[in-house]
């Protein structure tokens, strides 16, 4: 995936907010490595209010669990950056909001906090509509910090489009 310029991640979350307008659907979004910048984007849409609900940001393992509601026995046994972790990060943020459809992301931006298992680019993104299943996907994106969190909101946006049909 190529790094999205600002243009490209504005006309994204534009047809995202089309989609979910369409279908009448609020989003809500939890973000760790991203630190807000997917509810930022979708925030610059005009007329955003009417498909956003929310965006938490919850950057810390206490923040997970109490923001999130993510177990700690999860975060202890898989880490922060899981497919356990997102899963349960996703569907907290539709426990603890209005909003019918959700987007989660964790991951290791850089450029520290890499190891062998888990090296930076490592990025885990859920998605899930309010009743039904988590779908959580694993990418492994290259560059420093600010592309790496780039490609990271485009990847959840395009799952939400994906989500939306």
């Amino acid at each position: 995936m190529s790094v999205p310029t600002n243009t490209e991640l504005n006309a994204l979350a534009q047809a995202v907010g089309e989609r979910l307008a369409a279908a009448r659907q609020m989003l809500v979004t939890a973000e760790s490595c991203t630190g807000g910048w997917i509810a930022k984007c979708v925030t610059e849409v005009a007329g955003s209010s009417a498909w956003f609900d929310c965006g938490m940001v919850a950057y810390s393992y206490e923040a997970k669990q109490a923001l999130l509601g993510v177990r700690p026995q999860t975060l202890e046994q898989t880490g922060a950056v899981s497919r356990e972790t997102v899963v349960e990060m996703v569907s907290g943020a539709l426990v603890h909001s209005g909003a019918t459809i959700a987007v989660a992301v964790t991951g290791i931006a850089g450029p520290g906090g890499g190891n062998e298992d888990k090296p930076v680019g490592t990025v885990w993104i859920g998605w899930k509509r309010r009743g039904g299943y988590a779908h959580a996907e694993l990418f492994h994106f290259d560059g420093d910090r600010d592309a790496v969190r780039r490609q990271t909101v485009a990847a959840a946006l395009h799952g939400l489009e994906h989500e939306l049909g």
